[in-house]
């Protein structure tokens, strides 16, 4: 009887963890889904690989951030209004740097639904997934593209004096802080704490789709 008893202390032991691990899981899972949905990127694909598109997608990336189209935005829902409302001008500005560097390529501006991989800025890494971006196209669009996040205004104007491809942010965690709360910050900041459960939230999430079309 006292062995049976344990036994069923134990099962239930088991299953009130799997219980709370499960609510962990889930609440983790929504939680990446929302900061998915908070954030703002640019993207800008150069002509090619060459040197020297590689050097013009450096200094329409410079233009870009300099022009501080986003500065007047005050959240998410009017950054992504003043991008749609000036893709056009976006497109003059970085064909205006092309123009003045001696190169023809066409620009298109849009905005988009996109794909990113896992993207390290300074400390912190935006996890892998669909993002609303701000894609900046050179020509074919072929080359070795550049990002940042464009809302939260984490870009760093400071990159435009450097030839570094990847994109950062602010070295003032302030920034951070102010925009995300500490969860986001948590997943932001260790990546590799996250990193299995979600792969597995999105696989889960990849197949109840698939079973509803």
């Amino acid at each position: 009887m006292r062995r049976s008893t344990e036994i069923l202390m134990a099962a239930g032991l088991a299953l009130a963890i799997l219980i709370s691990n499960a609510g962990s899981f889930i609440c983790d899972g929504m939680k990446l889904d929302e900061l998915r949905g908070s954030v703002l990127r640019l993207h800008i694909l150069a002509n090619s690989d060459s040197e020297r598109d590689q050097e013009l997608k450096l200094k329409v990336r410079d233009e870009l951030l300099r022009c501080g189209i986003f500065e007047a935005s005050d959240g998410l829902a009017e950054a992504e209004e003043i991008a749609e409302d000036r893709l056009n001008d976006i497109a003059d500005i970085a064909e205006a740097v092309l123009r003045e560097n001696g190169c023809t390529d066409d620009v298109t501006a849009e905005l988009a639904d996109v794909d990113f991989d896992d993207r390290t800025y300074g400390d912190i890494t935006m996890p892998s997934g669909r993002y609303k971006a701000l894609r900046v196209k050179i020509g074919k669009a072929e080359g070795h593209n550049w990002w940042c996040v464009m809302y939260p205004p984490l870009c760093l104007p400071a990159v435009c004096e450097s030839d570094n491809e990847e994109g950062t942010v602010t070295d003032d965690k302030t920034a951070e802080e102010s925009f995300f709360d500490e969860k986001e910050l948590d997943m932001l900041r260790k990546p590799r704490k996250y990193k299995v459960r979600f792969a597995i939230w999105d696989k889960i999430k990849s197949a109840v789709k698939e079973k509803d079309v």
